[in-house]
């Protein structure tokens, strides 16, 4: 595998150029071009699942069947990045056994990694036997719409599943490599206050009541104080209040005007929502509904929240998985790997199969600066990443479905 690493390196490069970031379609379909042969040099079936009717480019799935009844094995990726053509963040530079680029990390080196896998897999023969889907969407990080369309794919290959791995970049904690059992969700929410507008003298009175951005200020001070709990965060990203404050059509800006001696009638505020399980995601969405309910005189407000990404829970199944990766590092003289706080890690496209099969995320390699100008990988990760892919893998395959 390691006699593979300058065409792991190469091809990372080769891709890393090409820019694809998620509404770049042509971008996303020419990063899939470069693979599908990389992958039917591996005697796997290539399909491109076109998403032009969600708003996308679309995924790139490829498919090795291997020995009837003996495990199935869902690896999963995604083409895009968030830097879109007019990103100032380009190019592919080395610097030894760093690179820097966007998307080199998240997630093209963990493309790579599932390459440099399979290679070494059909080297030692235990790809015969092995049932794999890869599947490379192309919008993990900004999904088409409708959601349930954009992942219909992914959901059904995560129901053929028995086990299945997600290659976004590798943890790391308290400087070692950890394992990654667990991702919360990623949801959002949208607030409306509203009130009668009227002269500010009469603020707080019977007749005009608190206004909206007193309504506004009470809900969220209260979700501050009485939503607190582990692996649960709910940011306000942006808001506005006056007479009137307006969503931009975006859903992403706001615009408001007012005097300060008018009572405001309309305020606006918009956020996310990440929790560790489904429970605890309705759990505390009922319990902000009911803070939202519970009025100033004078005013009404109203709640909107969507659910978007689930979360990875951490079940058995998982720690299992995590137990038998662990086992590989043993007899490979590494130390084992612990597994890395949820609340550390964002939602991934892993999460849409996680209540179907079990999963391990953080199988991609380790580098820094995802999302951002400077993103860098370790290249050497690449190869340590797929080693223990392709012997989890091979394990595996010698194994029966349970499906």
């Amino acid at each position: 595998m390691e006699s593979g690493f300058d065409t792991d390196v190469a091809l990372l490069e080769e891709i890393t150029l090409i820019n694809s970031g998620t509404h770049n379609h042509a971008g996303v379909k020419a990063v899939a071009d470069v693979l599908v042969p990389e992958f039917e040099a591996l005697g796997m079936t290539v399909e491109w699942i076109d998403q032009s009717a969600n708003g996308r480019a679309g995924h790139l799935f490829a498919t090795h069947e291997g020995a009837p009844g003996a495990t199935k094995v869902l690896l999963i990726g995604h083409l895009d990045t968030v830097f879109e053509p007019d990103s100032p963040f380009t190019g592919f530079v080395r610097n030894g056994d760093t690179a820097v680029g966007p998307g080199v990390v998240d997630d093209k080196g963990g493309i790579v990694v599932i390459l440099s896998a399979l290679r070494a897999m059909k080297a030692a023969g235990t790809l015969e036997d092995a049932n794999i889907v890869v599947a490379l969407t192309g919008d993990e990080e900004d999904a088409g719409e409708p959601l349930e369309d954009a992942r219909r794919d992914l959901v059904e290959a995560g129901n053929w599943a028995d086990v299945a791995l997600g290659f976004e970049g590798l943890s790391i904690l308290d400087g070692k490599d950890a394992g990654v059992v667990a991702r919360r969700s990623s949801g959002g929410w949208t607030l409306t206050t509203s009130a009668k507008s009227g002269h500010s003298s009469g603020i707080f009175s019977e007749y005009a009541g608190y206004g909206a951005i007193y309504e506004m200020a009470r809900i969220l001070d209260t979700f501050r104080r009485e939503l607190p709990e582990e692996n649960l965060t709910y940011n306000v990203g942006f808001m506005a209040g006056g007479t009137p404050a307006e969503l931009g059509d975006d859903g992403l800006s706001a615009t408001t005007s007012g005097k300060t001696n008018i009572i405001p009638s309309t305020a606006i505020a918009r956020g996310d929502l990440r929790a560790l399980t489904q429970e605890q995601n309705e759990r505390t969405a009922e319990r902000m509904r009911e803070i939202v309910s519970n009025h100033l005189p004078g005013t009404e407000a109203e709640i909107e929240i969507e659910f978007r990404y689930p979360p990875m829970a951490p079940t058995p199944g998982n720690r299992a998985l995590l137990d038998r990766l662990n086992a590989i590092n043993a007899d490979l003289g590494r130390e084992a790997m612990e597994p890395y706080p949820p609340s550390r890690r964002g939602a991934a496209d892993i999460s849409f199969v996680a209540t179907y099969t079990d999963g391990l995320a953080g199988m991609g390699p380790s580098g820094s600066g995802s999302h951002a100008e400077g993103e860098s990988i370790d290249l050497r990760s690449i190869t340590r990443q797929a080693q223990r892919t392709a012997i989890l893998i091979s394990r595996l395959s010698k194994e029966q479905s349970a499906k």
